[in-house]
Protein backbone atom coordinates (compact mmCIF):
# COMPACT_ATOMS: atom_id res chain seq x y z
CA UNK A 1 0.00 0.00 0.00
CA UNK A 2 0.98 3.40 -0.68
CA UNK A 3 1.76 6.38 1.55
CA UNK A 4 -1.69 8.79 1.14
CA UNK A 5 -0.56 12.57 0.34
CA UNK A 6 -1.25 14.98 3.25
CA UNK A 7 -4.13 16.68 3.00
CA UNK A 8 -5.77 19.28 5.48
CA UNK A 9 -9.56 19.25 6.57
CA UNK A 10 -11.89 21.28 8.30
CA UNK A 11 -13.67 19.99 11.33
CA UNK A 12 -16.90 21.91 13.11
CA UNK A 13 -17.25 21.33 17.00
CA UNK A 14 -20.55 21.41 18.57
CA UNK A 15 -21.32 21.20 22.07
CA UNK A 16 -23.66 18.92 22.80
CA UNK A 17 -26.55 19.41 25.01
CA UNK A 18 -26.11 16.11 27.38
CA UNK A 19 -22.25 17.11 27.74
CA UNK A 20 -19.62 16.09 25.83
CA UNK A 21 -18.52 17.49 22.00
CA UNK A 22 -19.12 16.15 17.98
CA UNK A 23 -17.21 16.83 15.75
CA UNK A 24 -17.80 16.65 11.83
CA UNK A 25 -15.76 16.84 8.46
CA UNK A 26 -18.70 19.20 6.12
CA UNK A 27 -16.74 17.83 3.00
CA UNK A 28 -17.05 14.03 3.91
CA UNK A 29 -20.86 14.10 5.43
CA UNK A 30 -20.96 11.10 7.21
CA UNK A 31 -17.83 11.21 8.49
CA UNK A 32 -18.22 12.69 12.73
CA UNK A 33 -17.27 11.70 15.92
CA UNK A 34 -17.80 12.44 19.67
CA UNK A 35 -15.78 12.98 22.59
CA UNK A 36 -15.66 14.55 25.93
CA UNK A 37 -13.79 17.01 25.65
CA UNK A 38 -13.04 19.31 22.58
CA UNK A 39 -9.03 17.16 21.94
CA UNK A 40 -10.91 14.21 22.51
CA UNK A 41 -13.52 14.40 20.21
CA UNK A 42 -11.05 15.84 17.20
CA UNK A 43 -8.64 12.99 18.03
CA UNK A 44 -11.69 10.22 17.60
CA UNK A 45 -12.83 12.22 14.19
CA UNK A 46 -9.22 12.04 13.04
CA UNK A 47 -9.02 8.41 13.24
CA UNK A 48 -12.68 8.30 11.49
CA UNK A 49 -11.34 10.51 8.42
CA UNK A 50 -8.39 7.94 7.98
CA UNK A 51 -10.43 5.44 7.94
CA UNK A 52 -13.39 6.77 5.68
CA UNK A 53 -9.99 7.53 3.35
CA UNK A 54 -8.13 4.90 3.38
CA UNK A 55 -11.43 2.87 2.39
CA UNK A 56 -12.05 5.26 -0.20
CA UNK A 57 -8.82 5.17 -1.75
CA UNK A 58 -8.90 0.87 -1.55
CA UNK A 59 -12.39 1.53 -3.45
CA UNK A 60 -10.35 3.76 -6.35
CA UNK A 61 -13.39 5.95 -4.86
CA UNK A 62 -12.21 10.25 -5.72
CA UNK A 63 -11.36 11.99 -2.60
CA UNK A 64 -13.25 15.27 -1.73
CA UNK A 65 -11.19 18.33 -1.53
CA UNK A 66 -11.89 20.24 1.50
CA UNK A 67 -11.26 23.24 -0.54
CA UNK A 68 -14.86 23.02 -1.98
CA UNK A 69 -16.10 23.89 1.70
CA UNK A 70 -17.20 27.23 2.10
CA UNK A 71 -17.82 28.87 5.66
CA UNK A 72 -20.33 31.63 6.31
CA UNK A 73 -21.76 32.86 9.10
CA UNK A 74 -25.09 34.42 9.63
CA UNK A 75 -26.39 36.23 12.71
CA UNK A 76 -29.53 36.87 13.60
CA UNK A 77 -31.31 38.52 16.58
CA UNK A 78 -33.86 35.90 19.00
CA UNK A 79 -36.66 38.88 18.91
CA UNK A 80 -36.51 38.45 14.87
CA UNK A 81 -36.95 34.64 14.67
CA UNK A 82 -39.30 34.09 17.46
CA UNK A 83 -41.55 36.73 15.52
CA UNK A 84 -41.32 35.04 12.54
CA UNK A 85 -42.01 31.73 14.24
CA UNK A 86 -44.94 33.18 15.71
CA UNK A 87 -46.28 34.31 12.67
CA UNK A 88 -46.12 30.89 11.51
CA UNK A 89 -47.97 29.37 14.08
CA UNK A 90 -50.96 31.95 14.13
CA UNK A 91 -51.27 31.67 10.37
Amino acid sequence: MHEMKSRNYKVHITKQEDGGYMANIPSLQHCFSFGETIEEAIEHVKEALEGVLMVMEEKGLPIPDDNDVIEASITISESSSKNRLSNLVSA
